[in-house]
């Protein structure tokens, strides 16, 4: 028998998990409502579980996607939109720097540097003397 109290994780917990993931809610979020186990118990059942882990990822994705639409009503003045313009902004503007933050790939910028972007990787090098 391994060592430790025994795991509390049931297939309807992680499905209630990765159903609010999807939605856009964040980890820390769902983990304060009573019922729920804390995030940290969660990050260890995905170190534990990887079907559990692909899971949580393929919520996540599903959740930014969510975000993204939600900022897309809120700008056009629809659902979550407090109706002032500033504060809308605001909140148009953290929301969307998260995103890039957690899905670079997607809701990131772009950046160029040079080259042909369907070509080999642009090489370079580092030559360090000292006179």
């Amino acid at each position: 028998m391994a060592p430790g109290r025994p795991s509390t994780f049931t297939k309807h917990i992680g499905q209630a998990i990765c159903d609010r993931l999807a939605a856009g809610e964040p980890l820390t979020q769902i983990c304060r409502d009573e019922g729920f186990p804390t995030d940290r118990t969660v990050r260890n059942w995905m170190t534990a579980d990887a079907d559990f882990a692909s899971d949580i990822a393929r919520a996540r994705e599903l959740g930014f996607d969510a975000i993204a639409s939600r900022l897309r009503d809120t700008a056009r003045g629809r659902g979550e939109s407090t109706q002032d313009v500033q504060r809308d902004k605001l909140i148009i503007d953290t929301d969307l720097k998260l995103l890039a933050k957690w899905d670079p790939k997607r809701y990131g910028e772009k950046l160029a540097v040079g080259g042909d972007p369907d070509g080999p990787p642009i090489k370079t090098s580092l030559t360090v003397s000292f006179v």
